[in-house]
């Protein structure tokens, strides 16, 4: 590992660790900025998830001139609440990895990520084809593969970055 990918792990564990800037509430200073706050939707996705990123040194299609962002989301097994879809049963957990370009676009949306995340906004409990109730991402979309183009989720898809952006200002992450 390179001093130069260890930098960049640290700054991005930085963020999850609460180290960086502080979250959105915690900046409200007055009503205005309050009220701003609260527009942000809370969903349901489940407790006691993990979201954890690192720094690969290749380029996304499509971003050539940068390196790849590797988000990990991480959920347990678990038991469904009273927002899931059958409260009180079993779901099963899930690991998802999504990939965005390291560049400023990339690394803002990564920011309103973990902003999405924090709200429980990024994944929920549902049943899948055979009836199984597991955690499954939302409605935010993520890039869950590294090529392939837009159709089978992944890069390169030039319309990506834009259209993540204004899902989560949908959602009140700005």
């Amino acid at each position: 590992m390179g001093a130069s990918q260890s930098k960049d792990k640290m700054h991005c564990t930085r963020y999850l660790n609460g180290k960086g800037p502080p979250p959105l509430g915690e900046t409200a200073q007055g009503s205005n900025n309050q009220k701003k706050n609260n527009l942000i939707k809370q969903g349901n996705q489940p407790d006691g998830g993990k979201m954890n990123c690192n720094i690969k040194r290749r380029s996304l299609p499509g971003h050539p001139d940068c390196d790849t962002i590797q988000i990990t989301f991480s959920f347990d097994d678990g038991i469904q609440l009273d927002t899931h879809p059958d409260p009180g049963q079993k779901y099963r957990g899930n690991v998802t990895v999504a990939y965005l370009p390291q560049n400023t676009t990339g690394t803002k949306i990564l920011s309103l990520l973990m902003q999405a995340f924090e709200h429980q906004l990024l994944f929920t409990v549902a049943a899948n084809p055979s009836g199984e109730y597991c955690v499954t991402p939302a409605d935010i979309p993520l890039k869950t593969l590294d090529s392939g183009g837009p159709g089978s989720l992944g890069y390169p898809d030039p319309n990506y970055l834009k259209s993540v952006r204004k899902s989560l200002k949908v959602k009140g992450i700005k």
